[in-house]
């Protein structure tokens, strides 16, 4: 059983590379952020409330991402392991998560960085176009539509969403730096994160 943690800054290409690790290894996926999207898109009570920290690039608190995180991993089976992607991002949360592991008896296996400079980072999130009905991902400059606006798979129209425009990615840096960011030195210390 293979158990990863993907963390980087937001917009450093943690999905993409999820996404290829997922693939090969058959791995659960376990985002914070698309549970979050799925919860705001069906205008759900977790999502109205996800969606007033979300939006302004803020963190969800605490509490209530321990509390979905914790239901997925004690009530989901994942024989091959599973991944985490964008939790933990605080170190309550990754105290949390030791906490759960705990509990259900496992560990995890390793951990992932994915390092970009913030320059890249803006110009990236600010070109990032999402599908309105199927979430897929396109950039105007590095992966664009074959039709401008429109998703190449569903035909839906693209929209830019609230957490890639530049104030709200300039927020999530600096949360980023703040809150997350110390977490590394945390796996480190438990022998956990690779470089990429």
């Amino acid at each position: 059983m293979l158990n990863l943690l993907i963390m980087g800054k937001p917009g450093a290409g943690k999905g993409t590379q999820a996404a290829k690790l997922l693939d090969f290894y058959n791995l659960y996926h376990i985002s914070t952020g698309n549970i979050y999207r799925k919860e705001i898109k069906n205008n759900s009570i977790i999502g109205k409330e996800a969606k007033k920290y979300l939006s302004q690039g803020d963190l969800v608190p605490d509490e209530m991402t321990n509390n979905i995180v914790r239901d997925i991993l004690i009530n989901t089976n994942y024989p091959n392991g599973f991944m985490l992607d964008g939790y933990p991002r605080t170190d309550a949360q990754a105290v949390a998560l030791d906490d759960m592991l705990n509990e259900i008896g496992i560990s995890l296996t390793a951990v992932i960085n994915v390092e970009v400079r913030n320059s890249v980072l803006l110009k990236r999130m600010a070109g990032r176009r999402v599908c309105s009905h199927c979430g897929q991902t396109y950039h105007v400059d590095y992966h664009p539509p074959k039709i401008k606006g429109i998703c190449d798979i569903c035909g839906n129209p693209l929209i830019q969403r609230d957490d890639d425009l530049e104030q709200s990615v300039m927020n999530r840096l600096r949360i980023y730096m703040e809150k997350t960011k110390p977490l590394l030195e945390y796996y480190e210390k438990k022998r956990f994160v690779n470089g990429y």
